[in-house]
C-alpha cells in the first residue's frame, strides 16, 4: 500500500509539473503579430466545386489558418458548387448580410475570390457595394475559358448528350453542396458552362463591367465608386498549367491547358483573362489548383509558395486601410 501511495504521489507531482509548464508556455506564447489583421474581415469566395471542407480537406488548403495565425478574421463562402455567378452572388449576399446581422462591428468585407468566385464577387460589388471594401480575383476567367466552349459544344443544350451531362453534373454538384454542409438550393451545370463560353462571358461583362481592363490584357482601374461606396480592386493569376509531377491535378490542368494553343495559362484561365483592377502579377509558376494551394499544398519547387501570396496580400489590404 505504501509503495502504491508513493507511485500515486509521484504521478500526481509529475502531472502538476507538466500542467505548470503548459500554463507557463501558454502565458508566454506570443500574440498574433497583426501582419494580416485587416480592418474588414476577409471572405474567401470559391470557384467551381465551391466546397468549404470535405473529409477534412479545405478548398482553400491551409490558407485560412495562415491568415488567422497573424491576426486576420476569415470567413468562407457558402455557395453552389455549380451555378451561374448571379445565383451564387445572391447566395453570398445572404451570407454576408447574416454575418453582419450577428456581428454589428462588421461593416464591410474584403472579398478574395478564386476562379468563378471572381465573377461572383463582381456581381456582389455591383448590386450590394455597401457590403464590399475590396475585391481580389485569383485566376478568374473574366473573358471566358476554352474548356467551357468545348463542353457546351460537345454536350449541346436540348440534346440527349446535353441532358445526360446536365443530370450527372447537377447531381455531382448537389452531392458536393451536401458534403460541404452548405445550405443552398439546387445548382445548374448548364448555367455555369454557358456563362464561361466566349459569348457567355461577353454577355456577363456587358452587364457587370466594373473593374475590367479597357483593352485586351490591359490593367483595370485600381478602384471604383458604386453608389458612394469606394471599392479597391486587385487580381493575380498563374502562367503554367503543369508545375509538379507529384501533383495529380497537374495532369488535368496540363491537358486542359493545351486548349490555349501556346497562350500563357493556368490550365483553366488565360493569363490575360485573369486581369482585373490592379494586376499584381499574371504569370506566377502556378496552375489553377496551385492558386489555392491544391492539391494538398503540392506546388512548383523553388518557386513562390501560394500561402505567401495570401499572407502578403492581407498585409497589402491592411496597409491600404482595408
Amino acid at each position: 500500500m505504501k509503495k502504491s501511495f508513493s507511485k500515486l504521489a509521484a504521478a500526481s507531482l509529475l502531472a502538476s509539473s507538466v500542467a505548470a509548464v503548459n500554463t507557463q508556455a501558454m502565458s508566454t506564447q506570443p500574440a498574433p503579430s497583426g501582419f494580416t489583421q485587416t480592418q474588414h474581415p476577409m471572405m474567401l469566395v470559391q470557384g467551381i466545386l465551391a466546397f468549404d471542407s470535405i473529409a477534412g480537406v479545405e478548398y482553400w488548403y491551409k490558407i485560412s489558418e495562415k491568415l488567422e495565425a497573424e491576426g486576420a478574421r476569415v470567413f468562407t463562402g457558402e455557395i453552389n458548387a455549380f451555378n451561374s455567378s448571379v445565383e451564387r452572388g445572391e447566395q453570398l449576399i445572404q451570407q454576408l448580410d447574416n454575418i453582419r446581422a450577428t456581428d454589428p462591428s462588421i461593416e464591410k468585407f474584403n472579398l478574395v475570390a478564386h476562379s468563378q468566385g471572381g465573377l461572383t464577387s463582381r456581381y456582389v460589388m455591383t448590386v450590394r457595394p455597401d457590403l464590399v471594401a475590396s475585391v481580389t480575383t485569383i485566376g478568374s476567367p473574366h473573358t471566358g475559358a476554352p474548356i467551357a466552349d468545348l463542353l457546351n459544344n460537345a454536350f449541346p443544350e436540348d440534346s440527349l448528350g446535353g441532358d445526360v451531362y446536365e443530370t450527372l453534373v447537377d447531381a455531382a454538384g448537389t452531392l458536393i453542396d451536401r458534403l460541404s454542409g452548405d445550405e443552398v438550393g439546387p445548382g445548374s451545370a448548364r448555367a455555369l458552362t454557358s456563362e464561361f463560353t466566349s459569348a457567355g462571358a461577353a454577355d456577363f461583362n456587358a452587364q457587370f463591367p466594373l473593374g475590367l481592363p479597357a483593352e485586351v490584357c490591359g490593367e483595370g482601374p485600381a478602384s471604383v465608386s458604386v453608389n458612394g461606396h469606394d471599392i479597391r480592386l486587385y487580381s493575380w493569376g498563374g502562367g503554367d498549367s503543369f508545375t509538379n509531377a507529384a501533383d495529380p491535378l497537374d495532369y488535368l490542368f496540363g491537358t486542359t491547358g493545351l486548349l490555349f494553343g501556346g497562350e500563357s495559362n493556368d490550365g483553366i484561365t488565360g493569363s490575360c483573362a485573369s486581369h482585373f483592377g490592379t494586376v499584381i502579377r499574371d504569370d506566377y509558376k502556378m496552375n489553377h489548383g496551385d492558386l489555392i494551394n491544391q492539391a494538398l499544398g503540392i506546388h512548383a519547387l523553388f518557386n513562390t509558395d501560394p500561402l505567401s501570396l495570401y499572407r502578403t496580400h492581407a498585409n497589402r489590404l491592411k496597409q491600404a486601410g482595408l
